[in-house]
């Protein structure tokens, strides 16, 4: 059965890789963070925790706004692919999605950092620790400004991954992510030097890094004898079709991305009411989970290039196969993962803290974490998938209903009034990660052979 499929393995992962890797590596700054503030100090682990938790709430949307550039741009490539003539005219509608998206991109950062910064003068009213205020607000700040260099290095590796190539955005991520380790291992503890400064010294490290990564990315562009063309081939730079086009798409996947990602912050605001410990073993918790996201995200990311390629080429039996392909890698992955972090539980917090609190609590909410992988990677895959059609609209209430309306109330119910403290939300994530792939699978699925019967 599995044997058909082995071309579709070998191209998605050829494709699937170095998006993992770049998406890991994204994810590293976060987790590095983490272990050397959570060593530093656990009320600085926790200022960490609630400030990235709402900063992740808006960029995520914006992330997931520029998602929508991969999809256009690898349909082009796919009619490029099978075209002999008018070569020249495909080549300019992508010259015309790249220097739109830079310009998309520049509304898109200016939006997100008002609202960012409009919730300076508010943190003190989430409910949280006043220490944990006191110790979050300058790392907040330092975060909030380098949203919009990551912004920039986000829509590269979108249009990058559109024409296939997945390669650059990993390297440049693992090269910054050294270099903010490096500034952590400075910064966080005083060295060379510096004072010791603690989650301060970790929000200087990844602003940093984060300014570094789009300059790399745009040497890399102007340097490269192809992709330099998108500079320079179209005059007339700014369209307002183009902008509505790649709002039209990104938008609605900006908006299921946020849902998603207001689940999870929702998530560190209520824990941080039951107490600081709670917290900070809900971050360490969280950012394992993280990590092995990252890995499925990394092959939803694959997926939507390769969806979006034979869609553009109008194979619907490569569509079917390589979705499919993507499927059973993602819960092989997701098995795999699942099994080190039950395996591993009790050593894992070790690495972020000595609190014997944080790691009681830890340790047990990195069993529920690796439960919900399959949901979670099958959800990811599923959304994907049907980006790579460029189905965005429904697949956003489906989020919704999904994480906001069953996952945050049975998050709630089971944390309160069952009385099962964090664990309780962690059961939440389960039951609407659960409902969200199940969804998504099955309007694919739909979609897909209505696509089929229309096709030639």
């Amino acid at each position: 059965m599995f044997r058909k499929y082995l071309p579709y393995y070998k191209r998605n992962l050829k494709v699937a890789l170095p998006v993992m890797l770049t998406q890991l590596g994204a994810s590293l700054v976060g987790f590095f963070d983490s272990i050397m503030v959570g060593h530093y100090a656990t009320v600085d682990l926790a200022a960490v925790s609630f400030s990235n938790a709402l900063f992740f709430t808006v960029m995520v949307f914006a992330m997931g706004a520029l998602m929508g550039l991969t999809p256009l741009v690898g349909i082009q490539v796919g009619e490029l692919a099978q075209t002999i003539e008018n070569k020249n005219v495909i080549h300019k509608r992508i010259a015309s999605l790249f220097q739109n998206g830079m310009l998309f991109t520049v509304l898109l950062s200016v939006i997100m950092l008002v609202l960012l910064s409009a919730c300076i003068p508010f943190l003190d009213r989430f409910g949280q620790d006043p220490e944990v205020i006191e110790v979050a607000r300058p790392y907040y700040i330092l975060i909030v400004i380098s949203l919009v260099p990551f912004l920039f290095f986000s829509f590269f590796k979108q249009f990058l991954e559109g024409l296939g190539n997945t390669m650059v955005a990993m390297v440049i991520t693992l090269l910054m992510n050294g270099l903010n380790i490096l500034l952590n291992w400075v910064f966080i503890y005083g060295h060379w030097g510096f004072e010791a400064m603690g989650a301060t010294g970790a929000g200087i490290g990844s602003l940093v890094s984060r300014i570094g990564m789009p300059l790399c990315f745009w040497a890399v562009i102007a340097w490269h004898k192809e992709w330099k063309q998108y500079l320079r081939m179209s005059r007339q730079v700014f369209s307002w079709l183009r902008i509505k086009e790649l709002a039209k798409i990104g938008f609605p996947i900006g908006g299921q991305t946020l849902v998603e990602s207001f689940l999870f912050t929702a998530s560190f605001v209520i824990i941080g009411w039951i107490s600081k410990e709670a917290l900070a073993a809900h971050q360490v918790a969280n950012q394992i989970a993280d990590m092995t996201f990252m890995l499925a995200l990394g092959i939803g990311s694959a997926t939507t290039i390769r969806v979006s390629h034979q869609l553009g080429e109008g194979n619907i039996h490569g569509v079917r196969m390589a979705s499919n392909a993507s499927i059973h890698l993602v819960l092989l992955m997701n098995t795999i993962g699942a099994a080190l972090m039950i395996g591993l539980r009790n050593y894992i917090p070790m690495l972020f803290t000595e609190d014997r609190e944080v790691i009681a609590i830890a340790s047990q909410l990195i069993v529920i974490a690796g439960m919900f992988q399959y949901a979670d990677g099958l959800q990811a895959v599923g959304a994907a998938m049907l980006r790579g059609i460029t189905d965005v609209k429904v697949p956003m209430v489906i989020a919704f209903v999904s994480y906001i309306v069953v996952g945050l109330s049975v998050g709630l119910l089971c944390a309160f009034p069952l009385k099962m403290g964090a664990a309780g939300i962690w059961i939440g994530f389960i039951f609407g990660l659960a409902l969200a792939a199940i969804c998504f699978h099955i309007r694919f699925r739909r979609l897909l052979h209505k696509i089929g019967t229309r096709t030639p």
